[in-house]
């Protein structure tokens, strides 16, 4: 077979292609690319045109048959992504150009690294990356740009003439801990001592802190959105999520959610959102409507490690940002994502922009392992 046997086209929706048949390019072990997901996030409301999140799923068939495809989004704005562009978009701007809109091979709001080249064998893989590249020179785009995903599709990326960029992200391993206690004597005494001392002093604040699973997160997935909306609110971000999609994860995601509540004389005041798939344990959404020291710590981070560890998972992802989960026994590892500009010149300055940030980020993840708080280093 060749690529000129195939045939391709974008998708407005995600609807437009049937669940399995997007779900079979996959290899299931993703939650977030799953075709159930990427429609919440579009019939929430969330991710859509008038979001800036226009869809245009890119699909390539055989003989009618799908046999690659890409998320894929066309962007008037750079929110959401947390890979952060905005700095280019800027300078090209001063210097004439026109940075937006452009492409976006991406899970809206979800720095989850993860598939995003959906392909039957590798040959299909790697015409799919050049399909998108004719998509982006066909269209009225200053770019195309595909975050947080796998390294092996990074390589190809790269072979393939993007630009390769990497990020540092939080992720919590079990290295065959008994119990809590045992991942603290893991750690150095002081650090130890320290989440004793947090955990101690939450626990006087008496609050009741659960764990819920299936059918009974449901009600606190359904109350999320006034506890999201609050914190967004006091840390002056955007609530990109609507209120719809969290009712939509307790219609149709309660087999893959772990919540972990918070409720002061049975109140709902807080909860923190994940996602269990595969050997994972995925951090994403916290929310509070009232402020309790060492509460976001306990609920986000201790009590994912506790279930992790019940639960023999291989890791935790605690998501974007946060050099305070360092000291709380989450380890610095890379993340990648890979660019395509139109215009050589944008192209370089930003290569240029890349060779400086790589060798700070080099720098930097030494140092934070260098502060891992264990008592013997962890491997790197």
């Amino acid at each position: 077979m060749s690529e000129a046997d195939l045939a391709c086209r974008s998708l407005g929706s995600i609807r437009e292609l049937a669940p399995e048949a997007w779900d079979r390019l996959g290899d299931g072990s993703d939650p977030f690319t799953a075709h159930r997901f990427l429609e919440l996030l579009e019939t929430s409301g969330s991710a859509c045109e008038r979001t800036g999140w226009r869809p245009a799923h890119l699909l390539l068939e055989r003989a009618g048959e799908p046999v690659a495809a890409a998320p894929l989004w066309l962007k008037a704005h750079s929110w959401g992504e947390y890979v952060f562009d905005h700095a280019w978009a800027e300078a090209w701007a001063r210097a004439g150009g026109r940075y937006y809109p452009k492409l976006q091979v991406a899970v809206p709001f979800t720095p989850v690294s993860g598939p995003r080249l959906f392909a039957r064998d590798a040959e299909d893989r790697r015409a799919l990356v050049r399909a998108l590249v004719a998509f982006a020179r066909a269209s009225a785009v200053s770019s195309l740009h595909v975050t947080f995903c796998r390294e092996e599709e990074a390589r190809l990326l790269a072979e393939e003439g993007f630009l390769s960029r990497r990020g540092i992200q939080f992720h919590w391993f079990n290295r065959g801990y008994r119990d809590f206690a045992d991942f603290l004597d893991a750690l150095r005494s002081d650090k130890r001592k320290t989440i004793r001392k947090e955990r101690a002093r939450l626990a006087a604040a008496g609050l009741e802190i659960e764990l819920l699973e299936g059918a009974a997160a449901a009600p606190v997935l359904r109350a999320f959105f006034p506890l999201y909306r609050g914190t967004v609110d006091r840390r002056f971000g955007n609530a990109y999520l609507a209120p719809a999609f969290f009712s939509g994860l307790a219609e149709r995601f309660v087999d893959r959610v772990v919540v972990v509540a918070a409720r002061a004389h049975g109140r709902l005041v807080a909860a923190a959102l994940h996602f269990a798939a595969g050997d994972a344990l995925f951090g994403r959404w916290w929310g509070a409507l009232e402020e309790y020291r060492f509460l976001h710590f306990e609920c986000c981070y201790y009590r994912a490690i506790e279930f992790a560890i019940a639960r023999d998972l291989a890791r935790v992802e605690a998501g974007a940002q946060g050099p305070h989960k360092l000291l709380r026994g989450y380890e610095p590892v890379w993340t990648r994502s890979a660019h395509w500009f139109r215009d050589p010149a944008l192209r370089a300055a930003v290569a240029r922009f890349l060779a400086a940030e790589t060798a700070r980020l080099e720098a930097d993840r030494a140092a934070l392992r260098a502060a891992l708080p264990y008592r013997e280093r962890s491997p790197d």
